[in-house]
């Protein structure tokens, strides 16, 4: 039998990740003034700081402002910790039934196969986990993950997340892949990742194969700024594209780095018209601890996306969401356009501004609470 030949192997992603910072010690390579270095030190003693040096180099060192800059490069602002922050914002273990697994929604399950990232981002709200864990793959730390997903029929959907899976050797990739299409149940394979953007030298073809098998993939990249969209990401999403895979996007809104309709506007329009990546959510920022100084008010939040929907086609508008403390999953916040109802009889706000008379008209009615009853 002849054997199926693997893509030949590219470390050049390898070098990139070398040459950035990957160590607190590391900061001292980077162009920041003794002050800053001592602060961004501080900072990073509390949680890891990592990031290649493609991200690293699409930072603007004259501006203390940068929105990259502000993305991964400590800051004594995360020392300060707000009353009500958490150390676990969305309640993952409070939902996991076992290690490296949560179990919060009943068709899908997060899997986190690593707890390291090729960049760790300081507004991360894993950031607790992915310091005080920190552990890598390992086949026999998987395995009562995977025994659950196995018992587990009702599971429609793994999702690989962490730490970045992506930054998994190809072969650890491979037998993750292979593992869980052996469960009939399983339909589709979902792989949350920040690799296109801080380290898209990754995405080889060798990454591609990998991932392919009997499974529906879909790739959920973390785009926050449109200054991440460089050639080479693009480039990446052109090769995860090509492989069939269908691609997403969800960023976070970040004072101070997005939180600008024109931002916003090009960031998306970039994703969708540039990359062929879909503006999925953007998440309202979680209650993740010394993360005060980077999050928004939900009100301004939803004036934000307001704007953009009058901005934007359909395609290339994300879903402002939050995710809910205590495991409440996420529930959309957009404006609402609805004003009054009597009855049949709406008043609804248009993007224009204009308030309009809408009335339903609709066929023979049947109560729907006895229709959902019957069909329980």
């Amino acid at each position: 039998m002849t054997a199926t030949p693997t893509a030949p192997a590219d470390t050049t992603w390898q070098d990139d990740v070398r040459q950035g910072v990957r160590h607190v010690r590391d900061l001292a390579s980077l162009p920041l003034s003794p002050a800053e270095r001592e602060a961004a030190r501080e900072a990073a003693s509390r949680h890891k700081v990592r990031a290649p040096k493609a991200y690293l180099d699409l930072i603007d060192w004259s501006d203390p402002a940068d929105p990259i800059r502000a993305q991964v490069i400590p800051s004594p602002d995360e020392l300060e910790e707000a009353e009500g922050e958490l150390g676990d914002p969305i309640a993952d273990h409070d939902f996991s039934p076992v290690p490296r697994l949560t179990h919060r929604h009943a068709d899908r399950v997060l899997l986190f196969p690593t707890y390291q990232c090729a960049v760790y981002c300081r507004f991360c709200f894993r950031k607790e986990s992915l310091t005080s864990i920190g552990r890598g793959y390992t086949r026999e730390a998987l395995e009562p993950a995977l025994a659950y997903i196995a018992a587990h029929p009702e599971i429609r959907e793994v999702i690989l997340t962490g730490g970045d899976p992506l930054s998994l050797p190809d072969k650890a990739l491979a037998e993750i892949r292979a593992r869980i299409e052996a469960f009939a149940h399983v339909r589709l394979l979902r792989i949350h990742t920040r690799v296109p953007v801080a380290l898209p030298s990754r995405i080889t073809s060798g990454l591609v194969a990998a991932l392919q098998g009997r499974l529906m993939v879909t790739v959920v990249t973390h785009f926050n700024h449109a200054r991440e969209i460089t050639d080479a990401a693009e480039a990446a999403c052109r090769t995860m594209r090509q492989a069939g895979f269908v691609l997403l996007n969800q960023s976070v809104l970040l004072k101070g780095v997005n939180d600008n309709v024109e931002v916003l506007e090009e960031l998306c329009r970039e994703l969708m018209y540039r990359l062929g990546v879909k503006p999925y959510y953007l998440h309202h920022g979680d209650l993740a601890r010394g993360m005060a100084h980077r999050r928004t008010t939900i009100a301004e939040g939803q004036a934000l996306v307001e704007a953009l929907r009058a901005r934007l086609s359909g395609i290339c508008n994300p879903v402002y969401v939050l995710d809910l403390p205590e495991g409440g999953g996420k529930v959309p916040l957009g404006p609402c356009h609805l004003e009054k109802r009597d009855g049949d009889s709406w008043r609804i706000r248009g993007l224009d501004g204009a308030v309009r008379d809408y009335r339903e008209i609709v066929g023979e009615r049947e109560d729907q609470s006895k229709k959902l009853t019957a069909g329980s």
